[in-house]
């Protein structure tokens, strides 16, 4: 599919309501987590949201090809569903696309890099965090220099966990293999004495269980769906980009792979919102 050119959508006038929806994507189902702060959050919000599950993982694809795919899914979003913002709800697409996507589209862009280690840095009591992502993310070093810019006396280690987001994605999220995996992977973060860990992508919510059990009780987990969406809360009322309401928003799911699978397991995951999803690509 070539990228749908975006047109500049109509801004709502003073005192109107914006009926148009949120865009979020990720690649897969980690961006649900993000959903599911809005739909709290947000109530009365119109939300549209693309699984890439045609293309996943991009964590561990070329900086290039992964900004290609948010460039030409951010441009559906606004001139095919006719988005009013865009989330970015993929901490590897944000790393390495979130100023493209910033130039390139007619209505604001949120990445869920910024409120994670914005969380982070005000969770921590002894200034040593840490930090997980794809293996596309800590390479790009976003994270690190997000540290410098907002919390430059802490101590920061970050470390890749390549493998996390299949175990997600095959819905394996409490088995004793991932269990195995995270005890491997996380070893550097137990070693670093770091006090609380920042889930760098948005499929490791869904294993904060099993993230806990290895950390341990003392070590805070910070997710950023939840201060995300207080931000993009705040950007909605300072744009005058509010929907109707009071009613409950309408919620549509969208996949470029294969739609009962998505429907399935993104049920699973999010609730009893996600009923059925549409083919992206049609």
């Amino acid at each position: 599919m070539q990228p749908v050119e975006p047109h500049q959508p109509a801004r709502a006038a003073e005192g109107e309501a914006d009926g148009r929806p949120i865009g979020i994507f990720d690649s897969g189902f980690g961006g649900l987590t993000v959903v599911r702060a809005l739909i709290d959050l947000l109530p009365a919000e119109h939300i549209v949201y693309v699984g890439d599950t045609g293309r996943y993982p991009y964590g561990s694809r070329p900086a290039g090809e992964v900004r290609s795919f948010a460039l030409e899914i951010g441009s559906h979003l606004v001139g095919g569903l006719e988005a009013k913002l865009v989330v970015v709800a993929c901490n590897t697409a944000a790393s390495v696309a979130l100023d493209d996507l910033v130039a390139a589209l007619p209505v604001p862009v949120v990445g869920v890099l910024e409120p994670g280690m914005r969380s982070a840095a005000q969770a921590t009591r002894t200034g040593r965090i840490g930090v997980i992502g794809t293996v596309g993310t800590i390479r790009s070093g976003a994270y690190q220099r997000l540290a410098r810019a907002i919390a430059p006396d802490m101590e920061v280690t970050c470390a890749a966990c390549p493998g996390f987001v299949e175990f997600v994605e095959r819905g394996e999220t409490g088995s004793d293999q991932v269990h195995v995996l995270a005890e491997r992977l996380l070893a550097p973060l137990m070693e670093a004495d770091v006090d609380t860990l920042l889930l760098g992508c948005t499929h490791y919510p869904f294993l904060a269980r099993t993230i806990a059990d290895v950390m341990g009780r003392d070590v805070v987990l910070v997710s950023s769906a939840e201060e995300t969406a207080f931000d993009v809360r705040n950007l909605i009322l300072r744009g005058r980009l509010a929907g109707a309401g009071p009613g409950a928003g309408r919620h549509r799911f969208v996949s470029s792979g294969d739609i009962a699978w998505f429907a399935a397991m993104g049920r699973r995951l999010l609730g009893p919102e996600l009923l059925v999803a549409e083919q992206l690509w049609d």
